[in-house]
Parts: C-alpha cells; sequence; structure tokens
C-alpha cells in the first residue's frame, strides 16, 4: 500500500509539471506577435511556479492553510485546464483534469 501512495505523489509531481509544459503552449499557442508569444509561453510557467512555491510548496515558510490551500489549488488546476482546453486539446483536457481529481480524491483519502 505504501508503494501507492508513494506512486500517488510522484503522479501529483507530474501534474505540477505538467501544468508548467501546459501554460508554456497555451502561451505559445494564443500570442499574436512573435514577442507575445516568448512572453506568455514563458511568463505564465513562471509566474505559476513562484506561486506555487511560495504559497503552496509543502516547504514553503508561506504556506497557505486550508481552506485558503485547495482553493488557490483548485484555482491554478482549473486555470491550466482552462488553458490546455482553449487550445483546442479536448482529449487531452479530459485526461489531464480526469488523472487530477483521481489523483486528489487518493490524496485526501490517504491524507497525503
Amino acid at each position: 500500500m505504501e508503494v501507492i501512495k508513494f506512486t500517488n505523489l510522484g503522479v501529483r509531481f507530474l501534474l505540477e509539471l505538467c501544468i508548467l509544459v501546459i501554460l508554456g503552449y497555451w502561451g505559445f499557442k494564443t500570442g499574436g506577435q512573435t514577442l507575445t508569444k516568448v512572453l506568455l509561453g514563458v511568463g505564465s510557467p513562471l509566474l505559476f511556479a513562484i506561486i506555487w512555491g511560495a504559497f503552496l510548496a509543502p516547504k514553503s515558510s508561506m504556506r497557505l492553510q486550508e481552506p485558503w490551500l485547495f482553493l488557490v489549488e483548485i484555482a491554478l488546476f482549473g486555470l491550466a485546464t482552462w488553458a490546455l482546453f482553449s487550445t483546442g486539446r479536448v482529449g487531452l483536457t479530459v485526461a489531464f483534469l480526469s488523472i487530477y481529481i483521481f489523483n486528489k480524491i487518493l490524496m485526501l483519502l490517504w491524507k497525503q
């Protein structure tokens, strides 16, 4: 059972990395001009990483407490889901959201 719990934490880490990729992809697909594409493609994952590292990372000195932690997490994953959907990748959006929901349920059940 411990192996499954550890695997679930690994999936969670991969989901966080996926958000970086999704936001970068969205930025490069959304921007009209080259400068806009670069700013959105690099800036949005960077902003996400700063917010996650400052307020949601387990070892952060400014880690939010519940329920704010949960609300910001939902907002960030929701934003990534919307960004992926807006690029027309519906199948990937459904897969990403499904894996996140299943992962979050297990994390809540196992108090991870």
